[in-house]
C-alpha cells in the first residue's frame, strides 16, 4: 500500500537527497520513485545539495564508514541520479558534500544484476544508510521494488562487516576480504 511508504521529512533518521540529472529512462528511475514515495528530496541544481552532508560519489578518494554518521544525521546523504554511462562526466568537483565512495557491492537490480559496483541510486543510498548503521531505513527503501530484498541477500556479509569497520583502512581491508 502506497501509505505504508510515505514519510514526512522529520519521520526518518537521515534526510535523502537525490540530484537528477534526467540521463535514464524514467520507468527506471529508482532515485523518481523515491521522490514520488516522499523518501527523497528531489533536487535539480547542485547548489541545492546540502553543505557538509554526504554525497556518494564512485570516483572520490575516500571511502564511506559508520564514523560518517553523525554528517549524515545533522545534513542528510545524497545521490547523483545519472547514467552509468555518463558518470564520468558529471562535474563531481562542482557538487557541494563531503564526498565519499561506497565500498564495492554487487548490484541486484534488473539492468546490472550481479555486477560490481554498478548500484541504481536507490541501491547506493540504501546501502549508504546500512553501513552508516540506519538498517531500517534502508530496508525501507528497498521494500520499493521486488528486488529490493536480493540487494541485502547479495550483500548481506560484506554490508556487516563495512558497517562494523570504523576506518578507512578496516574497510578496505572487509573490501578485499569480500571481493579481492
Amino acid at each position: 500500500m502506497v501509505e505504508s511508504f510515505m514519510a514526512l521529512p522529520d519521520e526518518v533518521p537521515v534526510r535523502l537527497y537525490v540530484y537528477m540529472l534526467e540521463q535514464d529512462d524514467p520507468a527506471k528511475c529508482t532515485a523518481g520513485k523515491l521522490h514520488r514515495f516522499r523518501l527523497a528530496v528531489r533536487v535539480t541544481k547542485a547548489r541545492r545539495l546540502p553543505r557538509g552532508g554526504l554525497l556518494l560519489n564512485p570516483y572520490a578518494g575516500k571511502v564511506l564508514t559508520s564514523a560518517d554518521r553523525a554528517a549524515a544525521e545533522r545534513r542528510g546523504l545524497s545521490a547523483v541520479d545519472c547514467s552509468w554511462e555518463r558518470a564520468g562526466e558529471v562535474a563531481w568537483k562542482r557538487i557541494p558534500g563531503l564526498h565519499r565512495r561506497l565500498p564495492l557491492l554487487l548490484a541486484a537490480n534488473p539492468v546490472s544484476y550481479g555486477r560490481l559496483a554498478r548500484l541504481s541510486s536507490l541501491e547506493a543510498l540504501a546501502a549508504a544508510l546500512y553501513i552508516l548503521g540506519f538498517r531500517e531505513q534502508a530496508e525501507r527503501l528497498l521494500r520499493l521494488y521486488k528486488w529490493g530484498p536480493s540487494f541485502l541477500a547479495l550483500n548481506r556479509e560484506p554490508l556487516e562487516a563495512y558497517s562494523r569497520a570504523s576506518t578507512v583502512d578496516e574497510v578496505l581491508e572487509a573490501e578485499k576480504e569480500f571481493f579481492p
